[in-house]
């Protein structure tokens, strides 16, 4: 069964907020929903909680941009995770029409500092361009795994991935980019980006992504692998969630984020769909979980 969007959509972000964008979502012990995202008008970090993930509270700066520090004059495009007793926030800055990856942390998980003032993950690489963005970090067996966009700073073009075991120092893989595009598929045949890794008891790694039709139209899309890293399989649904003729995110539709519902059998995916200069957060659901027969 194909994604369905929320009749209502979207869910957060109006004339009043302005853009808001690349969000990630993570179910707390409570039952809430916790929504980390980026803000246009004020080029900040904000954190918001729902009960349902369609009604949002008003947003709370989580983190501002340090622009002493010479690569952050924005901040965005964060992922937010708890080990222990502390909330990490990997995240990316940006000045002078390069984007790097920085590290922070917080005791609440609303009130974050910079761990370091530089960033932990660079552009080196030739593939990597003149930006490194959109970090997706799980932590597992000691070992904090990061999955990140690299490339054009407008928009990036592939998935790379690098290991820690502190959360700070990374590693490339010598296998990056793990994942590019494929131009023999419409949907992504210009590019790949921004995605979110969850681990699947059935899959091993389940990976939702933005593909690009062309620089200015993008869809959702999933792949999965058995180790995150190699050997990835498209979905045959592919394209989860495309954008809608003439609604809130005709142009395209961005940066998934995705929870599995195991009571209820449903897959939730909020995104950031975009219609002109105006960009807000959708949510569209699936029932039924994905089997290894959705996968080439």
């Amino acid at each position: 069964m194909q994604f369905i969007k929320y009749e209502n959509n979207p869910v957060f972000g109006n004339a009043d907020t302005g853009t808001l964008f690349d969000a990630y979502v993570s179910k707390m012990p409570d039952g809430m929903f916790r929504m980390d995202v980026s803000t246009r008008k004020t080029n900040t970090l904000s954190v918001s909680f729902s009960k349902d993930g369609i009604g949002w509270s008003n947003p709370r700066v989580t983190l501002e941009p340090d622009t002493f520090t010479g690569w952050e004059d924005l901040v965005n495009r964060n992922c937010v995770l708890r080990v222990g007793d502390i909330w990490w926030m990997w995240y990316t800055g940006q000045a002078h029409d390069k984007s790097y990856i920085g590290v922070a942390q917080s005791e609440n998980g609303v009130d974050f500092r910079r761990v370091c003032a530089e960033p932990v993950i660079t552009p080196e690489a030739s593939f990597e361009g003149e930006s490194v963005m959109n970090p997706c970090v799980l932590y597992e067996n000691g070992v904090f795994r990061m999955w990140y966009s690299a490339g054009e700073t407008y928009e990036p073009n592939v998935l790379c991935y690098a290991e820690s075991t502190d959360g700070i120092r990374w590693k490339k893989s010598p296998l990056n980019p793990v994942l590019e595009k494929n131009e023999l598929k419409e949907y992504e045949q210009n590019r790949i980006g921004g995605c979110q890794v969850i681990r699947h008891p059935a899959l091993g790694y389940l990976v939702f992504y933005i593909g690009y039709r062309d620089i200015n139209t993008a869809c959702i899309c999933a792949v999965c692998s058995d180790d995150g890293v190699t050997g990835f399989r498209r979905c045959r649904l592919n394209p989860l969630i495309s954008p809608s003729e003439g609604e809130w995110d005709a142009d395209s539709c961005y940066k998934p984020t995705a929870l599995y519902d195991s009571g209820k059998d449903v897959w939730s995916v909020w995104y950031n769909g975009r219609n002109g200069g105006c960009e807000y957060i959708g949510l569209a659901q699936k029932q039924g979980d994905f089997t290894k027969d959705d996968f080439e």
